[in-house]
C-alpha cells in the first residue's frame, strides 16, 4: 500500500488538467484493460472448446481477424442438436450461480451498469464485479449464449479505473474519468478500434447529441495503450488486420445511392425499435417469473439452444442458421464479403430470431454484451435490403454487401443513441472508410428516427440532467445570472432603527414575517443588521430590555451583496456565514440600502432557469 500511496501524492502533485496525470493513469487502466481483454478472450475459447466442441461438436466459425488458440486441432466430434441444448442449459445454469450468489450487479450487458455507475454512484464499481462478469460471460458465450464480448471487457477496464482511483482516494470526478477511460480501453482492444472506442466512452453516457468531453483524452490514450496490448496477443500475420478483414472495398458510385441508403436506414430503425421492445419486454417477463433469479439465465439459455435447433432444421440442417446463437460473427462476416452466398429468407430469419435469442440470454439475466449481437441483426438486415434494392434497382444497387456494413452503424446508432462512435466503430473493424457517406447518413437517420427507445436505459439526455454535472450547472447558471435578476425591490421591508430599544423591537417582530433587520441612522443609511435569533438571545433577561439598542445588538460587520453581482458569489457568501437573507446595497454606495435578497429565492430562480433551459432543449429536439 506504501507503493499506492507515493503515486497517489506524485498524481495529486499534477494539476487536474494537465496530460501527464491521466497519461500514467490511462496507460494503466489501458495496460489492465488489453491484458483483460486477452484472458477474455482465451477464457471463451476454453469454455467453446471443452463444451460446445468437445461434446455438441459445433464450433462457431470466425472473423478473418479473429484468432483460436484451438485452430490447428481438427474437431472429430460429429455435430449433436441436442447435445448442444444441453451445453447451452448447463452454461446458464453455472452462470446465474456464480452471478446471483457472488455479484448480483454482474447480471445482463455490462455497459448499462458502467453508465449507472458513472452517473448515479460517483464512478464507484465493486472490485468482485469485473471478475464475476468476465466468468459469468464466458460461460455464456463459449457455452452458445446469444450475447456480445463489448459488456464484459467494458466492465473489466470499468472496474479497474474505478478501483485505482478509490485506492489512489482521488475525486469522485476523476474516478468518473478513469472508468469511462476504462470503457473506452476495453471497446478499443476487444474490437481492435482504438479511436471508436475512446468516443464511444464519451458518447454513451448520454441518449441525446451530448458527449462527456473530459473523458475524451483519458480514453483515447487508454483504449491505444489496450489496443496495443491486446494485439500483441495475436499471431504477426493479425496484428494489424480489422476484425473483419482489410478486404472489404466498397464505394459509392454516385449521389443518387443516397436514396436506397435512405430507405435502408428507416427499415433500420424499424429494426432497433423492434430490437429493444422485445429485449426489456423479455427482460419484464422473466422478472416476473416467481423462481430464483440464479436459475432464469438457465430457461433463457434454454429457450436459446431450441430456437437455435429450430432454425437449424428449418433450413435444412444449415450450420449458418445457428448463427443465432453465440456472437453469429461468421455470418456477417460472409454477408459483407460474399452476400450472394446466403438467401435473403435465411439473412432475414437469422436478424429476426437473434433478437430473440438475445433477449432470451441477456434479458432472463445472463452475463454478455448487445453490442455485438446488434452488428449482426444490422448487418444482416442491410445486406438482405440490399439485395433486395439490386433486383430491384441493379443499376443503381451493385454492392449489396456494403448495405450490411452501413446496416451495422446504422442499426446500433439508432437502438444506442451513439451515432459518431458507431460510424467510427464500424469503419475501424471492415477497415472500410470509403463508405463513411452513406453511414453518416445511416447512423444520423436512425438516431433521430429512434429518439423515443433506449438500449441504454442508463443513460441520461444531457450532461445538463445527469447527476455527475449537477454542481457544474449550478455554477454555470448562477454565473450567468445577477442579484439584480432575482431581488425585488419594491418589496417592504421593516427596517430598525439604531435608537430602538430591545422591547420595541421584540413588539415589532411578533406582527410580521420578516426574519433579518437591517439597522439605520438617522439618515436613513444600513449600519447593520440582526436577525431574530440574535434577538431571541436577550429574551431571558428583562432588565436590559429597555436599556439594550438596537445598535447593541445589531451585527456591524456584516456581509452585503450588491445588484451587479453573480449569484454564483452570493450563494457562496450565503454558505459561508450560513444565513438565510442577506441585504442590497447600491453598486456604488454601500449605505443605501435596495433591498433584502432570501437565499430561496435565488434557489427558486436557478431551478427556473434550469427548467428553461431543459425545456428549451426538448423544444430544440422536437
Amino acid at each position: 500500500m506504501d507503493y499506492f500511496k507515493k503515486l497517489g501524492a506524485l498524481l495529486t502533485s499534477f494539476d487536474l488538467k494537465t496530460s501527464g496525470k491521466w497519461f500514467v493513469l490511462s496507460c494503466l487502466i489501458g495496460i489492465v484493460a488489453g491484458l483483460g481483454g486477452i484472458v477474455f478472450d482465451v477464457l471463451i475459447q476454453v469454455v467453446q472448446h471443452n463444451t460446445l466442441v468437445a461434446i455438441a461438436g459445433f464450433d462457431h466459425p470466425q472473423t478473418v481477424g479473429e484468432h483460436s488458440i484451438y485452430e490447428s486441432e481438427k474437431n472429430e466430434v460429429a455435430f449433436s442438436p441436442w447435445w448442444m441444448l444441453g451445453v447451452i442449459t448447463l452454461g446458464g445454469l453455472a452462470s446465474g450461480i456464480i452471478v446471483y450468489n457472488i455479484a448480483p450487479e454482474a447480471e445482463g450487458h455490462g455497459t448499462d451498469a458502467a453508465i449507472d455507475a458513472f452517473h448515479n454512484k460517483r464512478g464507484l464499481i465493486l472490485p468482485r464485479v469485473p471478475i464475476v462478469k468476465t466468468i459469468a460471460s464466458a460461460l455464456t458465450l463459449g457455452t452458445g449464449g446469444s450475447a456480445g464480448r463489448e459488456g464484459p471487457i467494458a466492465q473489466i477496464g470499468a472496474g479497474f479505473g474505478s478501483w485505482v482511483a478509490t485506492v489512489l482516494k482521488l475525486s469522485a470526478r476523476d474516478r468518473r474519468i478513469m472508468l469511462a477511460a476504462g470503457v473506452g480501453a476495453g471497446i478499443g482492444a476487444i474490437f481492435r478500434a482504438p479511436l471508436a472506442g475512446a468516443l464511444f466512452a464519451a458518447e454513451i453516457m448520454y441518449s441525446n447529441a451530448d458527449f462527456e468531453s473530459d473523458v475524451i483524452v483519458p480514453a483515447a490514450m487508454s483504449s491505444i495503450i489496450a489496443y496495443s496490448v491486446y494485439c500483441m496477443s495475436l499471431p504477426q500475420e493479425l496484428q494489424f488486420i480489422p476484425l473483419f478483414g482489410d478486404g472489404l472495398h466498397h464505394t459509392v458510385d454516385s449521389h443518387f445511392e443516397l436514396i436506397p441508403y435512405t430507405i435502408l436506414s428507416v427499415i433500420l430503425s424499424l429494426a432497433a425499435m423492434f430490437y429493444v421492445k422485445t429485449f426489456y419486454g423479455t427482460n419484464r417477463i422473466f422478472k416476473a417469473i416467481p423462481i430464483k433469479p440464479m436459475f432464469k439465465p438457465a430457461i433463457g439459455a434454454f429457450l436459446t439452444g431450441i430456437v437455435g435447433i429450430g432454425m437449424y432444421y428449418l433450413f435444412n440442417k444449415d450450420l449458418q442458421a445457428l448463427s443465432v446463437m453465440s456472437t453469429g460473427y461468421g455470418i456477417l462476416q460472409d454477408a459483407l464479403t460474399s452476400a450472394a452466398k446466403i438467401s435473403v429468407p435465411l439473412l432475414l430469419t437469422v436478424a429476426v430470431v437473434k433478437v430473440f435469442t438475445t433477449s432470451l440470454t441477456i434479458g432472463s439475466g445472463g452475463s454478455g454484451g448487445v453490442f455485438g449481437p446488434s452488428m449482426v441483426i444490422g448487418g444482416c438486415v442491410g445486406t438482405a435490403t440490399g439485395r433486395i434494392l439490386q433486383d430491384l434497382w441493379p443499376e443503381m444497387v451493385t454492392q449489396p454487401e456494403a448495405y450490411g456494413l452501413v446496416g451495422m452503424a446504422g442499426f446500433f446508432s439508432g437502438a444506442a443513441h451513439a451515432p459518431i462512435s458507431t460510424i467510427i466503430m464500424v469503419s475501424e473493424i471492415t477497415g472500410n472508410y470509403s463508405l463513411l457517406l452513406p453511414t453518416m447518413l445511416s447512423s444520423t437517420l436512425c438516431f433521430v428516427l429512434c429518439q423515443k427507445v433506449h438500449l441504454y436505459q442508463k443513460q441520461y439526455p444531457s450532461r445538463l440532467d445527469s447527476p455527475a454535472h449537477r454542481g457544474d450547472f449550478l455554477i454555470d447558471v448562477l454565473e450567468g445570472s445577477h442579484v439584480s435578476d432575482v431581488f425585488d425591490p419594491g418589496r417592504k421591508i421593516q427596517l430598525i432603527h439604531q435608537s430602538k430599544t430591545l422591547d420595541e423591537i421584540v413588539h415589532s417582530l411578533a406582527g410580521t414575517q420578516q426574519h433579518y433587520f437591517p439597522v439605520v441612522d438617522d439618515e436613513g443609511r444600513i449600519i447593520g443588521i440582526f436577525s431574530e435569533d440574535d434577538v431571541r438571545a436577550y429574551l431571558y433577561d428583562e432588565t436590559i430590555w429597555k436599556l439594550a439598542l438596537a445598535r447593541d445588538i445589531m451585527q456591524s460587520n456584516f456581509v452585503k451583496v450588491r445588484p451587479d453581482d453573480d449569484l454564483n458569489t452570493v450563494m457562496q457568501r450565503f454558505t459561508a456565514i450560513n444565513v438565510e437573507a442577506l441585504p442590497v446595497v447600491d453598486q456604488e454606495d454601500s449605505g443605501i440600502l435596495l433591498g433584502m435578497l432570501n437565499r430561496k429565492e435565488t434557489i427558486g430562480y436557478y431551478n427556473q432557469q434550469l427548467m428553461k433551459h431543459k425545456r428549451a432543449g426538448e423544444e430544440s429536439e422536437g
